[in-house]
């Protein structure tokens, strides 16, 4: 026998293992006896990691974190789905679509106000990171905002949104907020913040995205450009100016909207980081930024994330449009 069919068949009478350990867990769980099957789960977590079985473990949690959580064991699922992250990060296993849709799936069964689920987020994004986006990756921050959007939680689905690079589900989404939780007259603002706080985060073509297809969809909003209100008229043509990169046109720009831009006074602030990253603005003189602006800023750029992204939400709060 070859060495690659030794492999095959060793790797097969794993998989037949974990399915047999599986079969007794699932009866365990059916009959009510959660803690026992619980507890056997970690001590068949801590046998398969001492082994390094890193994949056996993980397939192992998660299918338990998934049993537990159709019988409503929160607690018990909700410590393997932890379990699964710990097999992650130990193995420094590849940050993969599959694996980023199986921890999707966990914290969209996780209980929506559980301090679990907001460690679980906070744990997984920073392991997704891989040693490239210190905010985490884009692909798992657009299936958290699926989910989150889905529960009609749209003020955290927007600032995971903010670092994926879906705009359009961005702005289908926005459509569904502002239709729901809005007033009309503030239809345009809901997607001038979404735009500048792209902008801001240099991510150009996700801020055209949202404004094309928001403007488009939203049944509030005649089709344009033109548009009917002036601000929407005016982050249309900011767009065009970031492509032109005129630091003359941004400025006379801003300078004809200060009526529009007047609306909120975070517009401003954004549009002078705006300035700096597009249009070569030199900074202030101040070291940094400071107040609400620095708090915003810095959860939307990733400053201090080993704080968790619980504590960016947080600091998100004070741009929502309620």
């Amino acid at each position: 026998m070859s060495e690659q069919e030794s492999l095959r068949c060793s790797s097969g009478r794993n998989r037949g293992g974990v399915q047999r350990v599986e079969g007794k867990l699932r009866a365990s769980v059916e009959k009510g006896d959660y803690y026992e099957a619980h507890q056997m789960y970690r001590t068949l977590f801590f046998r398969y990691m001492s082994q390094a079985k890193h994949s056996e473990a993980r397939e192992l949690m998660y299918n338990g974190a998934l049993l537990f959580f159709s019988y409503n064991q929160q607690n018990s699922a909700a410590d393997l789905s932890m379990l699964v992250l710990e097999v992650l990060e130990k193995s420094e296993g590849k940050v993969e679509g599959d694996i980023l849709e199986s921890l999707a799936k966990l914290f969209s069964h996780m209980d929506q106000n559980s301090p679990e689920r907001v460690a679980f987020v906070s744990r997984a994004l920073k392991w997704s990171t891989g040693g490239s986006s210190k905010l985490g990756n884009p692909k798992l921050h657009q299936l958290l905002a699926v989910t989150l959007w889905k529960e009609q939680n749209y003020s955290e689905s927007r600032y995971h949104f903010l670092h994926s690079s879906d705009g359009e589900g961005c702005a289908q989404m926005l459509v569904e907020y502002s239709s729901s939780r809005g007033f009309r007259s503030e239809v345009d603002m809901f997607v001038a913040q979404a735009v500048l706080q792209f902008l801001c985060l240099k991510n150009k073509n996700s801020a055209s995205v949202v404004f094309s297809t928001y403007t488009e969809k939203h049944p509030s909003i005649e089709r344009g450009p033109p548009f009917v209100q002036p601000l929407l008229n005016f982050i249309w043509f900011l767009l065009l100016a970031v492509d032109g990169g005129k630091l003359t046109v941004f400025t006379v720009l801003c300078e004809q909207y200060q009526p529009s831009l007047k609306r909120d006074p975070m517009y401003n602030e954004y549009l002078d980081r705006i300035g700096q990253l597009f249009f070569g603005v030199p900074p202030k003189q101040s070291p940094s930024y400071g107040g609400l602006l620095g708090n915003l800023l810095n959860s939307l750029m990733g400053a201090g994330e080993d704080d968790g992204v619980e504590e960016a939400q947080e600091d998100s709060n004070p741009i929502e449009l309620d």
